[in-house]
């Protein structure tokens, strides 16, 4: 799930900085919104930062599209607000509890916490009212990424210069606990049900919703993955970042992953992929009528699982057991007959964690034991899956 920054700037020259801030923390995977004081916009346009953040920029309190009250909106929104750059007269209006435009006001109805980069001209910055505005600020919470010294714009040297941007979004990960071990690694996913045809129009399937699944590929994006998601019928949006490959079939989406596996450094199979596929097809839709069907016979399907498996060699290979009875049993048997690296194992009989659910209950099963997790929401258990497998990659290196 995407962490929400709200980015507050303020009237400074370091102003134009923050442009590349909100492209950084986009590239990290989170979602950014812009509020400017009047000050803020004679530096740098709000259109730059529509154009940017792709929402409207909050300048005045009094003429905001998307509500009456853009100061409690945003500030119920946020995860983090971060002040970049955040000048004297802004420090001391929210040490002050001033609120008499849309920055300080949004950040008096802050529900999240807030952390300023400070950036101004030395004189101003060793003075006894700033560094007293600083220091309570700090006494009540808020955060602070601190300005080194340097020449600054007006030609003054000393402190004040406005934080790295690559320190400032690395201080904004961390406030907001963002991992991005995944970094230049290549992850496929797959996700899902397959429909096995009878006939034209008719097909043999389960109820799997992809949810699982595109929750880790999403969680995965935003860790700093490559992803492949090779999808089975679903009408999921797809994650941003994510290279898509839509498949139908057992069949289909056996050669997608096959072929995208050739490049990558994991794969995480979570689809529902049918067991069983009819060993023939009728090329008409079958009439329906007062005499039985007969049998259709089934045969089996490739096994994806296995088949990454035999060929991974060092990479790491976690499959799925979605099970209704002898849960740990049947998924200890499956991640020795299969050799996978470890096997996600959930009672889809259950309704935390059927087939659609916003929830899952899962235990993880490797060659060290099982690991029982409560019952959490998939983004959480999407990156609990991907913290034991960026371990096991970390292992084989």
């Amino acid at each position: 799930m995407k962490k929400h920054v709200l980015l507050a700037v303020s009237g400074g020259i370091a102003a134009y900085k923050s442009c590349d801030i909100v492209r950084r923390l986009q590239d990290a995977g989170c979602e950014v919104r812009v509020c400017m004081t009047p000050d803020a916009c004679e530096f740098i346009s709000p259109i730059t930062f529509e154009a940017l953040s792709q929402y409207p920029v909050l300048t005045d309190l009094f003429d905001f599209p998307e509500s009456p009250n853009p100061h409690i909106m945003l500030g119920a929104w946020a995860d983090l607000c971060l002040v970049c750059p955040a000048t004297a007269d802004i420090m001391a209006k929210v040490a002050s509890g001033i609120a008499d435009e849309c920055v300080s006001t949004t950040i008096l109805a802050l529900r999240a916490p807030a952390v300023f980069a400070p950036a101004m001209n030395v004189h101003m910055w060793r003075d006894e009212a700033t560094q007293g505005n600083v220091a309570l600020l700090q006494q009540r919470g808020y955060g602070f990424i601190m300005p080194t010294s340097g020449l600054l714009a007006c030609g003054d040297m000393g402190e004040g210069k406005l934080a790295s941007v690559s320190d400032i979004v690395a201080s904004v990960l961390a406030h907001l606990k963002i991992v991005r071990d995944l970094a230049g690694l290549k992850l496929l996913v797959n996700a899902g049900p397959t429909h096995e045809a009878i006939d034209p129009v008719r097909y043999i399937a389960n109820a799997s919703s992809g949810k699982m699944g595109f929750s880790i590929a999403q969680a995965a994006l935003d860790r700093g993955a490559a992803v492949t998601l090779v999808a089975g019928p679903c009408s999921l949006a797809t994650p941003e970042g994510a290279e898509r490959i839509d498949v139908v079939s057992a069949h289909d989406m056996y050669e997608a992953c096959m072929s995208a596996f050739e490049h990558a450094d994991a794969a995480i199979c979570s689809a529902a992929v049918a067991d069983y596929t009819p060993k023939i097809v009728a090329d008409h839709k079958l009439k329906k009528s007062d005499e039985p069907i007969g049998s259709i016979e089934l045969v089996p399907t490739k096994d994806i699982l296995a088949e990454l498996c035999r060929i991974k060699g060092t990479r790491v290979v976690c499959g799925f057991a979605a099970e209704t009875s002898d849960l740990i049993g049947n998924a200890t048997e499956k991640l020795v007959r299969k050799h996978a690296d470890m096997i996600v194992a959930n009672d889809v009989s259950k309704p935390e964690s059927t087939f659609g659910s916003d929830t899952n209950l899962v235990s993880f099963v490797t060659a060290d034991g099982v690991e029982e997790l409560p019952t959490l929401p998939k983004e959480e258990v999407a990156d609990a899956i991907l913290d034991r497998v960026a371990r096991l990659i970390s292992e084989r290196r």
